[in-house]
C-alpha cells in the first residue's frame, strides 16, 4: 500500500494514499483495534447531515465563504447519499465522547471538499478539517446531536413502521378469529372460555401500547443542544448559529429540530437516549410476549396445546425427520433479549457521565442503532413469515374445549361455589365432561344446563 505522510500536533501520521480520511483517524485506526465493528452507517450519515446543516449555518453568519462551503456541503451530500462509505473504519469502542468518530468525518469532508475544488488530499491550508467541516462546532455537542438525529430517523424510517406491520396482521388475526371460541388459560391452567381472535385483541393492543410509547420517547430526540460547542457555553459559535442550524438541518430531515435552551442540561446527560431505549425495551417485552404465546399455542402438534398453526419455513431438526420448529417465533425472542441486553448497556453510558459531559456516547449510540436494526428487521420478518399465516387448528380447539372443567364457573351463580367445585373434582377424577356429571347428579334439566355451559356464550 501506498501512503502519504500527515501531521498532527503529536507528529506525523502515515495515512493510505488514496484514503479520504486523515492523521487522526488513521491513530484511531491503530489504537482502536476492538471490535470490527464500526460505527454505524446511520451514524455517519446523521452526522454528514449535521455538518451540512452546520456550514450553512455558518455561511448564514458569515463566518465560512461561499466557495468553501459549497465544497463541503457537496462532501457531505456525497455521505448522505451513501458514498465514501468505506472511509470510516473507526471502531465503535474508541475514546470517550466519540471525538474519532467526529475527526473522521471533519477529515474525509475537508478531504473530498479540497478533492472538489481541484486540490490535492492533504491541502489543508484551504480547508482544514477543524477548521472548516468542525467550525462552531465541538464533539461534545455535535456527538450528541448525531446521535438525535440517526436515532429519530431510524425510529421514523425503519422501527414504526415495522411495529405497524405487526400491529396491523395482529389486528387482522384478531378480527378473522373472531368467532372461534376456545379454551382460556391462567396459571397455565385451563380457564374458562376465550374468543381466540380476543387472544389476538390482547396481542395487538400489547404492540399498539409499544408504538405510542417509543412516539412519545422519539419526540424527545428533536431537542438538541447544537452550539453548545465544548461545554455548553457556545463558545466560539456565532449567534444565531444554533437557530439556523437547526432549521438546515430540519429541511434536511424532514423532521422538526429545534436547539435546547438548557444546552449544559443536554451535554451532561443522554437521559433522552436512555428513554428511548426504555421505548425499545417495552416493545421487545411485548413483542415477545406475543412471540412466546405464539409459540406456547402452536406446540404440538400431538403432545400439547396445537391450537394454531404456523407457516412451515423449514425442517426443524437435523435429527428427526419431518419435525417443524416455530423458529421465526425463536428468532423473535432472540432479537428482543438482545434489545432487552442493549437496553442495560445504554442506561449503564447514561449513568456514567460526568461533570460537563457524559464521555460515553458513543457505547450509547452503538446499541441504540443495534436495537432498532434487530427489532425492525426482526419483527417485519416475524409478521410477513408467521404472524399473517397463522391459522386455527378447529379439531384441537374443539377437543380441548369439550374437556374443560372450568366452564363450570358459569354454574356458580346457580348452585353456589362450593358445589361447582365438587362438580369440576368428580368430573377430573372420574374422566368425565362436566355435562355428563351433572346430568348424572341431576343438578338441573338438559336444556338449561346446555343453555349455561355453552362456551360461546361465556367468551
Amino acid at each position: 500500500m501506498e501512503y502519504r505522510i500527515e501531521s498532527d500536533f503529536l507528529g506525523k501520521v502515515k495515512v493510505p494514499k488514496e484514503a479520504y480520511y486523515g492523521p487522526e483517524t488513521a491513530r484511531a485506526i491503530a489504537n482502536f483495534p476492538i471490535s470490527s465493528r464500526p460505527m454505524p452507517m446511520e451514524l455517519i450519515r446523521a452526522y454528514a447531515m449535521l455538518k451540512k446543516a452546520a456550514a450553512f449555518a455558518n455561511r448564514k453568519a458569515g463566518k465560512l465563504d461561499a466557495e468553501r462551503y459549497k465544497y463541503i456541503a457537496a462532501a457531505c451530500t456525497e455521505i448522505i447519499n451513501g458514498k465514501l462509505a468505506d472511509q470510516f473504519p473507526v471502531d465503535s469502542f474508541q475514546a470517550g465522547a466519540g471525538t474519532m468518530t467526529n475527526m473522521n468525518l471533519n477529515e474525509v469532508i475537508a478531504n473530498r471538499a479540497l478533492e472538489l475544488s481541484g486540490r490535492k488530499k492533504g491541502d489543508y491550508k484551504y480547508i482544514h478539517p477543524n477548521d472548516h467541516p468542525n467550525m462552531s462546532q465541538s464533539t461534545n455537542d455535535t456527538f450528541h446531536c448525531a446521535i438525535h438525529i440517526a436515532v429519530a430517523l431510524a425510529v421514523r424510517d425503519k422501527l414504526l413502521p415495522a411495529l405497524s406491520l405487526l400491529d396491523s396482521a395482529l389486528a387482522a388475526k384478531s378480527r378473522e378469529f373472531s368467532s372461534i371460541t376456545k379454551l382460556g388459560r391462567t396459571h397455565l391452567q385451563d380457564a374458562v372460555p376465550i374468543r381466540l381472535g380476543s387472544e389476538f385483541e390482547g396481542y395487538a393492543g400489547n404492540v399498539h401500547a409499544a408504538i405510542e410509547h417509543v412516539k412519545r420517547a422519539s419526540s424527545l430526540l428533536l431537542e438538541i443542544p447544537i452550539g453548545g460547542t465544548a461545554v455548553g457555553t457556545g463558545l466560539n459559535a456565532p449567534k444565531g448559529y444554533p437557530a439556523a442550524a437547526a432549521a438546515e438541518l430540519s429541511r434536511i430531515t424532514g423532521l422538526k429540530f429545534k436547539p435546547v435552551q438548557n444546552k449544559f442540561m443536554y451535554m451532561q446527560n443522554t437521559l433522552e437516549e436512555s428513554m428511548l431505549s426504555d421505548s425499545l425495551k417495552s416493545a421487545a417485552i411485548a413483542i415477545r410476549r406475543v412471540a412466546d404465546d405464539i409459540r406456547l399455542l402452536a406446540s404440538g402438534p400431538r403432545g400439547a396445546i396445537a391450537e394454531i398453526l404456523l407457516p412451515e419455513v423449514e425442517p426443524g431438526s437435523s435429527i428427526m425427520p419431518g419435525k417443524v420448529n416455530p423458529s421465526m417465533a425463536e428468532m423473535m425472542g432472540m432479537v428482543c433479549m438482545q434489545v432487552i441486553g442493549n437496553s442495560l448497556v445504554v442506561d449503564s453510558a447514561s449513568q456514567a457521565g460526568q461533570l460537563e459531559l457524559n464521555v460515553f456516547m458513543p457505547v450509547a449510540a452503538y446499541n441504540l442503532l443495534d436495537s432498532i436494526k434487530i427489532l425492525s428487521s426482526g419483527t417485519r420478518a416475524f409478521t410477513d413469515k408467521c404472524v399473517a399465516g397463522i391459522k386455527p387448528s378447529m379439531d384441537h380447539i374443539l377437543s380441548n374445549l369439550e374437556r374443560n372443567l372450568s366452564i363450570v364457573t358459569a354454574l356458580s351463580p346457580y348452585i353456589g361455589y362450593s358445589k361447582s367445585a365438587e362438580i369440576a373434582r368428580k368430573a377430573y377424577k372420574e374422566g368425565k365432561t362436566i355435562r355428563e356429571v351433572c346430568i348424572e347428579l341431576g343438578i338441573m334439566d338438559s336444556g338449561k344446563l346446555d343453555r349455561i355451559l355453552d362456551p360461546k356464550s361465556q367468551s
